[in-house]
């Protein structure tokens, strides 16, 4: 009776994604001026013990990183997990590969990573999409705050700022009076939410004497 051959193991398919992440684990560890063997150490000190023979698969694209994986070496290297899931890249006239979604533009793909919109849009309303995106993938005080006017007038300034900021720095001019126009824009974001920021120091300063009255009421009742 012969034995059975072992049946050969199915080779490692890697999406888009799981490539960003082998060329941003080499790309951190030299920049960190790290071996493989002293990331493997200090992986083994974070609990998850790689060996140095493992983390010259990962860079290969040889062997897939665990989400476990991920976070350590995130923490490790001192970056987002984004900066590993995603190329070094945000210029909105490059477009990236991320798993799922295929090509899309690169500043996209950063806005996503950092929780700040969707990637792709589901075909629903686009209000209804934002406040989905904010339920499901934002925790509590950050989403109480970006739905706070204070938040809205930020989250709009921000915006515009960095639109200003991609023209110039890509060479995506405009002509003058668009440009005027969108400087228009951004200065009147800008008075907006200098204008919330006044409303809420109001209500922090009526807030803090509403409490001092109170202390003292209380302090009558004694």
């Amino acid at each position: 009776m012969t034995a059975e051959k072992p049946r050969p193991r199915p080779a490692t398919q890697y999406g888009e994604t799981a490539k960003s992440v082998a060329q941003n684990v080499l790309r951190l560890r030299k920049r960190r001026d790290m071996s493989i063997y002293q990331l493997s150490a200090a992986l083994r000190a974070a609990g998850r013990p790689i060996t140095p023979a493992a983390v010259g698969k990962i860079e290969r694209e040889q062997r897939q990183v665990t989400v476990d994986d991920l976070a350590a070496l995130a923490v490790i290297f001192g970056v987002s997990p984004g900066a590993l899931l995603l190329p070094p890249t945000d210029s909105p006239a490059a477009s990236i590969g991320v798993t799922g979604a295929g090509q899309v533009v690169a500043a996209d793909a950063w806005e996503w990573a950092e929780g700040r919109r969707p990637l792709k849009s589901t075909g629903r309303a686009e209000q209804m999409e934002s406040l989905e995106y904010l339920l499901n993938s934002v925790p509590p005080e950050q989403r109480r705050f970006r739905q706070h006017p204070v938040g809205r007038a930020l989250e709009a300034v921000t915006d515009d700022v960095k639109v200003m900021h991609a023209r110039l720095r890509f060479h995506l001019f405009s002509h003058p009076e668009r440009a005027e126009r969108l400087a228009e824009r951004t200065r009147q974001a800008v008075a907006r939410l200098a204008a919330e920021v006044e409303r809420l120091a109001g209500d922090l300063a009526d807030g803090a004497d509403q409490q001092v009255e109170g202390g003292r009421d209380g302090a009558g009742l004694d």
